[in-house]
């Protein structure tokens, strides 16, 4: 054994293209070995010598020794195995197959909850296409978020992840990274807080959102508690138990609704235990599935290729060879530097084959096996050596000392070998073997393989390393090390610390790959290689491991491990083993010992033992259920309850099985504790070569129960558990004294099930336990013998079965007795009379005589016994033989009838009486009667035997005429007598006038009939040869008298001349008259026989007709000749036809001949005499036609034989197909080539009928995997009714028939379920899918994909259905309108239900809606906007109209309308510069826009082309109320109502603008108008801009317009250079009186006002109307300091003060009126005292000017001041256009009376007015 470098093997590999040296990527090699001769004859004995050294490196390669050079097995040249295509670049530099509808509802969840309710955009572009967030977050995470992606610019690589076809730019990578940081960089840091568990706050919201979702749907299905952490936990609600639907997808239980997590998405359940791995808790947060998280669409594995011959796959792997490197040499580091690139992604995309995991007991073995054929270039010897190496891996894993020897089926992969072959760049990716076996691979030939390994020991450092570096592929995958396809770049994992080694095997190399060590590689070209599992002694440790990780994944093991531990113990092992079997069944036993003790804690006291195996010796002979929730096998123990006794778990998991009270679930154990010990010892024995004896105190100190720990609290108080046990054992061994009590016996043994699981220290109970079951089973035994025997007495035996007296015996032979059971002793009385009883019969029967009388009285006391006797039925027998043999003698002695009696019959009665020995007279009378028959048949033989005569005969007949005895040999005898004498009498009859009779014809035929009986008599008789004589004669005269009657033939005449000279009468003149007329023919006739005897030409038969004309007698071979002439003539004739098809000028055969003529033709030719050369030609033409109707007949028989076959749809599926197809080309073939012979074969529409019939069933099954279209099954069904009905009774036939008739109704289903609810198809209900699909399952042709169709269907229509009612059920916030459109296109594929109609009548009911918003905003039909546009473009303008109102309050009027040359903010709005270009050239420095020229010019016409009037239909604001009315009706929320609220909220704030400019302008009475008209220019733009026409909001701005236009133009004409004349103001008066324009200018100041009252009081003359319109004028009221203006005003209860209804947000007068000065002081409920009331009213006096109370009151309303009263209402107007802050309301009230009125103008106070609105 040495270790070093590896060396080249003398076998064909190809490695003289790599170059093999170590050191490639700076990776460590692992060790090699060399083993000796010696060393090499035991392959685990030499791994066992290896493993502390090659161990730690997890991988080996081992070089066998020269000698060993094992044959290749299989057939290169015929060779094929099926292939799977690799995309080597995405082993690692792939995207997770996430499912992006997910990743978007998680996203905008975290939008909507963490974003201030922030909407997305509908779609994020990149590169002109749509971007995938989803694909570019996990490309982010794979390189660990977008701070290190920046830090490290690995945008490249990101992009490569989420656009792998395109071309990477820096721009590009610039844009990608400014879309994460705006869209993913917040959700990113959400995403690791939340996984991290550092988002406290974040939870804390989102448990407040959850309270609040809780709180507004109380029926939802999914709810959220606090945990005791105080974190947001998500668990099912609880319902009642009969009304639980959502039940685990794992376990299939419903139940522990308490850990269900439900997917965010699909609203499937799991328990957080039966998650793959298992969660210790619910986690925070939303929570989604793996199939919700992975996308079907871009999962990730290998494709199965196409099925290669050895020679095509060489091929291929030589053009990848080349494609990659060339012709040239390469080294190992080139391969490989190559092959990482391509893995990592920089190399682009590359897919090459590989034939991996081939199963050897399919597709061969590269070893020799005994049980294959030995190829014939193999020597016999070294086939034979090589079947049986051990290091062949066919033996290897049931090689001694292996613990796989026990596995009794043969797993693929483990124990069967796999073989591989590679190509370049195939590759295996990291993984450890199954089970954590050991692994060996054999390089039988071609390139090298690359290995790379990572020791077991460093494995969970290389599974952290492997999830830091693609966290996105373990996130959707968590068990992705268990799936072989992905790979790591090694490098990596030693940049992280992980140490990983290398081998590079060549061809004759091993490599070893030891537990739990993962390992991968790739191939250097092509090769084949080997490889198979096996797990020594020292595996067990690891085999326990990865049974723990199967468990941990709940993983389906490959096989169970502590049964492959026990049955190993059992069928035993050397000292070398033991240890390893010892520690491992140590750990089992302690798992299993507490895991016991902890359920007898809980209460868990039933308990049974599993059913024992039928070959407990193997292990996988029985399957064992396993358990619902790790998967694991339940060898050794599960547990079961009675409300599921059909499922299963394990110990670990009894308390997931149900929520049952533990007292009724049961623990099933296959091996006691006392069992597991002994097994224990037994391997303890072969560790230790001392006395066993000394090893027992440690293992019963392990495992033994401790009384003192193992307690638990029983009927209030603590009891141990051996104390159970000794107050049970006191208990039951007090029973067996006790009188026996049944339910005393059941229930101590219920009591004894909970101690019987334990150790040895139970051995008593079991013991106990054994004898009670003993007792138990003996006692009620005894009880139902001795109840049935009394009811027998009782009863006289009617209807009740005896008991059998063995039976008794049995019971009663126990000594002493089990239990004190009395019975037993009434019982041994029985059984003694009755042995006294069987001994008397006993004693009869062996007698040599007896009488009847004895027998009959003998039996009666057996039948009146009440126990069965089983000697009764012999004595029985025995006198039921007797009465039928006493009554057959007695008829035969008395019989009289000769022949009566059949001797057979009388040698059985005698053979009966030798055997009865019953003493009677009939014994003598039977014996008489059968000596005088005897004697009689003695008699006749021995006359049978020799000649008869008939004197001879004549006296035995007579001598025995009257014999009573029927002798068959006698009644012969004179039948032969008989038929004797009657045919004397017929030949003595006919001889006397024999001679002189004319009608010799009736002679002849007399004497044949007398000879013809003289012959079959069996007695000799004389006359015979008289007859013969006789007859001849006149045969002889009869034919001579015929041919002197009529002219006959030559040789009939010479016949009867010769027969006339043999009966010596040729010479009467009868016979020479005939000798003459033949002599004149003799020449001619020896002619004719020539040429009919030589089959001569047809003109020498023409020349012998013509010389036969000249001789006048009737010559035979004449009609010979002309029949030979005319028949070769006819022939001729009739093969012309025939003839003619091989004529060069006949193109098309036309079926007109017919097979049947030309076999008439063969067989005619064949009795010509002519020779003929056509005859040739005919007989081969039918020698093809038979041969072609041989193959026809064949062919329709194997057609008939598929299509009657029973089996045929058992199997697979593409052969059955492709059988037919063969058979039917076949047929095809057939029936072209008989159309082509030309003949008009009835085979010919027979092969055409049966091959469309096979086409027809081909297109049937074709569409047991392929689903057809309704036009496809429509189409099978016309061609059906066209099918010949010949196959109409095949099997075949008609399974498909019926299978066509339910494809048709299920295709029918599909098709409508698939056509739109507009089409007018009716659609079927759901009950009428499911009945099609219970019919599938009784159909003898299935069609799965169909069925899938119709499962998927109907569960679709399901989910549609729970979609569509949570839909309605939902809060109205998530009831969206894409969804409602989701569900309506769904719904078509559904069948007819309410849901259906509920979401088309929602549907229809919005569309309407739409339509009628189109036309009010003004869509048309041929237009491309929508309504959203239309409604996004009006709420546009109206934005714009109030950037124009409120920009107009903070900018100056006049210089409002510039155009700007600055460039806007993307975020806001600005005015289109409306400086024209001729304006700028023409160098302007002032320009003025059309509205200022318009509203400085008077005009009272708006132009219609104003340069920012609003292009489109502008809809009436009243009828967008309606429509918004109508949407708050729907179910479903729409983005166009959403959009059309904030239209009408805009449009209401533009009319409040719009309204404060119109007031303004309206009490407006200055001489100066540029401010008015400047507002007036704002609004009039606003206006223009604006896509609402509010009629209203318009006519008063007109109103206010014209009024401002008459104020300019009186301006005009007032101040203008000339004069105007009073006509012009008349007229101009009149337009103003005309519009309602005041006449009062308002200029005069109040100093000035007060002034003139005080004066027009002292004039002597009395203006009492104008003094009063003065003081009225100047009363200033309500907070905007207005003179009264005709508006509805309404007074203080309080203050007294005057307020106008709009300025105090008043719509109709209350009862009671507070102002907002004086509400909060009645709120607080301080009211003014008459003190502070008279100092304010005193202050008010001496600081303020006097000024006149109102006195008229008509326009306004001043409420009755009463107590407030409860049920008084209050109207307060909501619009946000009317409300105050509370601060400026304070400010605005405090200044309200200031101390000092100054005196201001009315205008200026005006002015005011805009600042108010300003403020809201």
């Amino acid at each position: 054994m040495g270790k070093g470098r590896p060396r080249a093997v003398e076998r064909g590999g190809g490695l003289g293209q790599v170059s093999a040296t170590n050191g490639s990527m700076n990776i460590t090699p692992a060790p090699v070995y060399y083993p000796t001769e010696e060393e090499f004859k035991d392959p685990l004995e030499f791994i066992y010598k290896i493993r502390p050294e090659a161990e730690s490196f997890g991988i080996c390669k081992i070089i066998p020794p020269k000698s060993w050079k094992p044959p290749f097995a299989l057939d290169l040249d015929r060779f094929s195995f099926p292939t799977k295509t690799q995309a080597i670049h995405q082993l690692q530099a792939r995207p997770a197959s996430c499912d992006s509808k997910t990743f978007e509802l998680e996203y905008n969840r975290f939008l909507e909850t963490h974003c201030g309710g922030r909407k997305p955009r509908r779609k994020v572009v990149f590169e002109g296409e749509e971007l995938d967030l989803c694909k570019l977050f996990n490309a982010a995470k794979r390189f660990g978020g977008y701070d290190k992606v920046a830090k490290a610019k690995k945008w490249g690589e990101v992009f490569r992840f989420v656009r792998p076809k395109s071309k990477i730019s820096e721009c590009a990578k610039h844009v990608l990274a400014q879309l994460y940081l705006e869209h993913l960089y917040d959700y990113e840091e959400y995403y690791n807080e939340l996984n991290n568990g550092k988002s406290k706050g974040c939870k804390q919201e989102m448990n407040n959102d959850r309270k609040r979702d809780q709180k507004s749907d109380p029926s939802s299905s999914k709810k959220r508690q606090k945990g005791d952490s105080g974190e947001a936990v998500k668990v099912s609600k609880p319902k009642k138990q009969e009304e639980r639907d959502q039940i685990c997808e794992q376990c299939k239980s419903g139940l522990h609704e308490e850990v269900m997590l439900l997917c965010d998405r699909c609203n499937k359940g799991w328990h957080i235990y039966c998650l793959s791995p298992p969660l210790d808790a619910i986690p925070p947060g939303n929570w989604y599935c793996l199939e919700c998280l992975n996308s079907d669409k871009d999962s990730f594995g290998f494709v199965p290729g196409k099925c290669l011959l050895l020679e095509a796959f060489r091929k291929i792997a030589d053009r990848t060879k080349r494609k990659w490197f060339g012709s040239a040499s390469c080294s190992r580091m080139q391969f490989e530097k190559k092959f990482w690139e391509i893995v990592e992604g920089s190399l682009g995309e590359v897919e090459v084959m590989y034939g991996s995991d081939l199963d050897t007991s399919v597709y061969g073995s590269g070893f020799p096996r005994s049980d294959d054929k030995r190829p014939e270039s193999i020597d016999a010897e070294v086939w034979n050596k090589y079947c049986s190496s051990p290091w062949n891996l066919n033996n290897l894993p049931k090689l001694k000392g292996s613990m796989l020897r026990a596995v009794h089926h043969s797993i693929a992969g483990v124990m069967v070998p796999w073989l591989y072959m590679g190509m370049l760049f195939s590759a295996f990716c990291w993984h450890f073997e199954d089970h954590c076996f050991y692994s060996m691979n054999y390089h039988h030939w071609g390139e090298p393989k690359c290995w790379y390994s990572v020791p077991g020991s460093e494995a969970s450092a290389f599974e952290k390393v492997m999830r830091n570096c693609l966290p996105d592929l373990f996130d959707a995958q968590p068990d992705l090390l268990f799936q072989l396809i992905t790979m790591l770049n090694p490098s990596v994992l030693q940049e992280n610390g992980v140490p990983v080694y290398s081998v590079l095997q060549e061809p004759g190399n091993f490599v070893i790959t030891f537990p739990r060590s993962y390992h991968g590689g790739f191939n250097l070209g092509l090769n084949c290689a080997e490889a198979v599992n096996f797990a020594p002694a020292d595996w067990l440790p690891h085999g326990g491991f990865g049974s723990e990780l199967y468990k941990l994944y709940h993983k389906p093991a490959v096989l169970s491990h502590e049964e492959l531990l026990c049955v190993a113990v059992k069928i035993g092992c050397d000292a070398k083993v033991a240890p390893y079997m010892n520690k491992e069944l140590r750990r089992v036993f302690s798992k299993e010992k507490i895991w016991r003790e902890q359920l007898w804690k809980k209460g868990l006291v039933k308990t049974s033992v599993m059913s024992p195996r039928k070959h407990p010796d193997y292990v996988g002979t029985e399957e064992d259920p396993t358990c619902i929730i790790c998967q694991q096998y339940l060898y050794l123990s599960a547990v079961v309850c009675r409300c599921r006794p059909s499922t299963f778990v394990c110990l670990e998991h009894w308390e997931r099985l149900c929520e049952c009270n533990p007292r009724k679930r049961s623990l099933l154990y296959r091996h006691s504790l006392a069992e597991l010990d002994e097994l224990l010892a037994m391997t303890e024995n072969l560790c230790s070569n001392e006395n066993p004896r000394r090893n027992v105190l440690p293992r019963q100190n392990l495992c033994s129960i401790n009384s003192g720990t193992l307690t638990k609290k029983v009927k209030g108080k603590q009891v141990s558990f051996a104390q159970l046990a000794e107050e049970w054992l006191l208990s039951s061994c007090k029973i067996f004294q006790l009188p026996f009590s049944s339910s005393a016996y059941a229930i101590a043994l219920k009591e004894a099930q909970q101690f019987l699981w334990a150790g040895h220290e139970m051995d008593p109970v079991r013991d106990v336990m054994r004898n009670l079951v003993q007792a138990k089973d003996w006692a009620e035994r005894i009880r139902k013998s001795l109840s049935a025997v009394e009811r027998w007495s009782e009863n006289g035996g009617t209807d009740v079965d005896k008991v059998h007296l063995e039976h008794i015996n049995n019971l009663l032979k126990h000594d002493p007795v089990p239990c004190n059971e009395p019975g037993h002793l009434k019982l041994k009385e029985y059984a003694e009379a009755a042995s006294l009883l069987v001994q008397e019969i006993k004693n009869v029967l062996t007698k040599s005589t007896f009488s009847m009388d004895e027998l009959e009285n003998l039996f009666n006391q057996t039948s009146n016994f009440p126990i069965y006797i089983r000697e009764s039925e012999e004595l029985a027998k025995k006198i039921s033989s007797l009465k039928v043999w006493l009554d057959s003698v007695k008829k035969c002695v008395q019989e009289k009838s000769p022949a009566a009696i059949d001797i057979d019959f009388l040698n059985h009665l005698k053979a009966q009486m030798l055997e009865l020995q019953l003493d009677v007279p009939e014994n003598e009378k039977l014996l008489e009667l059968i000596g005088r028959a005897e004697l009689c048949q003695v008699q006749c033989k021995e006359t049978l035997k020799g000649p008869m005569t008939l004197e001879k005969l004549e006296l035995l007949v007579h001598e025995f005429e009257a014999l009573v005895v029927n002798i068959p040999e006698l009644k012969l005898l004179q039948q032969y007598y008989s038929d004797t004498i009657s045919w004397l009498s017929r030949f003595n009859n006919i001889l006397p006038d024999i001679n002189v009779r004319e009608d010799q014809e009736n002679v002849v035929e007399e004497l044949r009939c007398i000879q013809k009986d003289g012959t079959e008599l069996r007695v000799q008789v004389d006359e015979l040869a008289r007859v013969e004589v006789e007859l001849s004669k006149a045969c002889c005269r009869e034919k001579a008298l015929k041919v002197r009657r009529h002219k006959d033939a030559i040789g009939f005449v010479q016949q009867v001349l010769s027969e006339a000279a043999l009966l010596q009468i040729e010479r009467e003149e009868l016979f020479v008259s005939l000798s003459n007329t033949v002599a004149t023919a003799v020449s001619w006739e020896e002619r004719a026989a020539y040429i009919l005897a030589s089959e001569s030409k047809l003109e020498d038969f023409e020349d012998a007709i013509r010389t036969s004309e000249d001789i006048f007698v009737i010559l035979p071979s004449l009609p010979a000749v002309k029949d030979a002439v005319s028949a070769a003539y006819c022939w001729l004739e009739s093969s012309k036809p025939f003839l003619q098809t091989s004529a060069p000028n006949t193109s098309d055969p036309n079926d007109s001949l017919v097979f049947e003529d030309l076999k008439e033709l063969v067989s005619q030719s064949k009795f010509l005499k002519v020779k003929l050369a056509e005859i040739e030609f005919i007989e081969n033409l039918m020698k093809k036609c038979e041969q072609w109707k041989r193959c026809a007949c064949s062919s329709l028989n194997d057609a008939m034989e598929l299509l009657n076959r029973k089996d045929v749809f058992n199997r697979l599926h593409s052969d059955v197909i492709l059988d037919i197809e063969q058979l039917r080309a076949k047929l095809v073939s057939v029936a072209n080539a008989g159309h082509s012979l030309g003949f008009l074969f009835p085979e010919v529409s027979r092969l055409w009928n049966a091959a469309s019939t096979l086409k027809w069933c081909s297109k049937v099954l074709i569409f047991r995997f392929e689903p057809p279209s309704l036009e496809d099954v429509e189409n099978l069904t016309e061609e059906m009714k066209d099918l010949p009905t010949g196959e109409i009774g095949a099997f075949v036939f008609t399974s498909l028939i019926d299978a066509v008739s339910w494809l048709k109704k299920a295709s029918e289903v599909l098709s409508v379920s698939t056509l739109s609810s507009t089409e007018g198809i009716r659609r079927c209900h759901l009950k009428d899918a499911e009945n099609i699909v219970m019919k599938s399952q009784h159909m003898v042709v299935s069609f799965p994909a169909i069925n899938v169709q119709l499962e998927q269907a109907i569960k679709k229509h399901m989910l549609w259905q729970e979609e569509v009612r949570s839909f309605f059920n939902d809060d109205s916030s998530n009831r969206s309108w894409s969804l409602l459109l989701q569900l309506k296109e769904l719904g078509k594929g559904s069948f007819d239900c309410l849901e259906l109609d509920m979401i088309m009548s929602e549907f229809e009911t919005i569309e309407n809606w739409k339509r009628q918003g189109e036309e009010v905003v003004g869509c048309s039909a041929s237009d491309v906007s929508t309504l959203f546009s239309s409604l996004l473009k009006i709420k546009q303008s109206l934005h714009r109209s109030l950037y124009i109102y409120e920009k107009s309050r903070c900018s100056k009027v006049r210089y409002f309308c510039i155009g700007c040359s600055s460039n806007s903010d993307d975020q806001d709005y600005h005015l289109k510069c409306l400086i024209p270009k001729s304006a700028v050239s023409n160098g302007t420095k002032e320009y003025i826009c059309p509205y200022c020229v318009l509203v400085d010019s008077g005009s009272i016409c708006r132009s219609k082309d104003s340069p920012l009037r609003y292009k489109g239909k502008r809809p009436e604001l009243e009828r967008l109320v309606e429509l918004s009315s109508d949407a708050k009706k729907f179910t479903a929320r729409l983005e166009e109502s959403d959009l059309l609220q904030e239209i009408l909220d805009q449009a209401l704030s533009c009319r409040d603008c719009l309204s404060g400019i119109v007031d303004s302008a309206l009490s407006f009475f200055d001489k100066d108008v540029s401010s008015i008209s400047g507002k007036l220019t704002i609004a009039l733009k606003g206006l223009d801009v604006a896509g609402v026409h509010d009629s209203i909001a318009i006519r008063k701005f007109d109103q206010a317009l014209a009024r401002n236009s008459w104020r300019i133009r009186a301006s005009k004409l007032v101040e203008g250079p000339q004069k105007p004349v009073m006509q012009q103001v008349q007229r101009h008066l009149k337009e103003g009186s005309a519009i309602n324009v005041t006449s009062d200018s308002g200029s005069l100041e109040l100093d000035k006002v007060f002034e003139l009252i005080t004066e027009g009081e002292n004039l002597p003359i009395h203006f009492e109307k104008e003094l009063k319109l003065l003081r009225t004028r100047s009363v200033l009221y309500c907070i905007c300091r207005k003179p009264y203006d005709q508006r509805s005003m309404i007074a203080c209860d309080e203050c007294d003060e005057w307020y106008h209804f709009d300025c105090v947000n008043v719509i109709s007068p209350p009862d009671i009126y507070f102002c907002p000065a004086c509400k909060p002081q009645m709120e607080g409920k301080m009211p003014v005292s008459p003190t502070i009331k008279q100092e304010r009213s005193q202050s008010a006096k001496d600081n303020e000017p006097q000024t006149p109370s109102p006195r008229h009151a008509e326009s306004r309303w001043r409420p009755k001041k009463r107590k407030p009263s409860k049920k008084r209402k209050t109207f307060i107007e909501v619009d946000r256009s009317l409300l105050w802050s509370n601060g400026f309301d304070k400010l605005l009230w405090s200044n309200k009376k200031p101390f000092r009125r100054t005196v201001k103008k009315r205008t200026e106070l005006g002015s005011l007015s805009p600042f108010f609105v300003l403020q809201q």
